[in-house]
Order: C-alpha cells, then sequence, then structure tokens
C-alpha cells in the first residue's frame, strides 16, 4: 500500500492478500504503473476505465427492464467500444 501511494496512486484497495486494486487519476495512471514496475510489481491486468463517483438507482421496474436492454443493445454492437453508466444495477438473482 505504501509503495502505490508514494507512487502517486489515489487509492487503494485489497481483495486477498495477494491482489490489491489501485486506482489514480487518469494522467497519473502511466507514472504510478511505471514506478510499482520498477519495484518489481507484477500486474494482472492494468487499464483506464472510468468510475462514477455517484450511482442512481431506477425503481420502476419498467425502466430499469428499458436500462438493461440499452446496455445490451450498445454492448452487441460493435461499433461501441466501451460502456460507461452510473445505474446502480441490482444484482440478479443466480438460476440454479
Amino acid at each position: 500500500m505504501e509503495d502505490a501511494l508514494e507512487a502517486g496512486a489515489a487509492d487503494f484497495s485489497s481483495e486477498s492478500a495477494d491482489v490489491y486494486e489501485i486506482y489514480t487519476e487518469p494522467d497519473d495512471f502511466g507514472t504510478v504503473m511505471e514506478a510499482l514496475e520498477g519495484k518489481g510489481y507484477e500486474f494482472v491486468s492494468a487499464d483506464v476505465s472510468m468510475i462514477p463517483s455517484t450511482y442512481t438507482k431506477i425503481e420502476d421496474e419498467e425502466a430499469a427492464e428499458k436500462m438493461q436492454k440499452l446496455l445490451d443493445i450498445l454492448d452487441d454492437n460493435d461499433d461501441v467500444q466501451n460502456v460507461y453508466h452510473n445505474w446502480d444495477m441490482p444484482d440478479e438473482p443466480d438460476e440454479d
């Protein structure tokens, strides 16, 4: 954690003893990654992604279904590379 913060990371979280998520400002991503690589850290994945600071709930079931349909259509479109949203999606029940 200390190495990440010293390298310029904005935040840090631990998934397990061996896996960590490091958050940076987009402009600091390359610098932080290079600094950590220089200290011998290896990355499972490293990319810039948009993470919302606030989330919105959709209470209306019909509106939520429409939103899910829109996201599915965008995801299936070959011309769309990434889709970002701040919808606080409900967890889908496990199908057994």
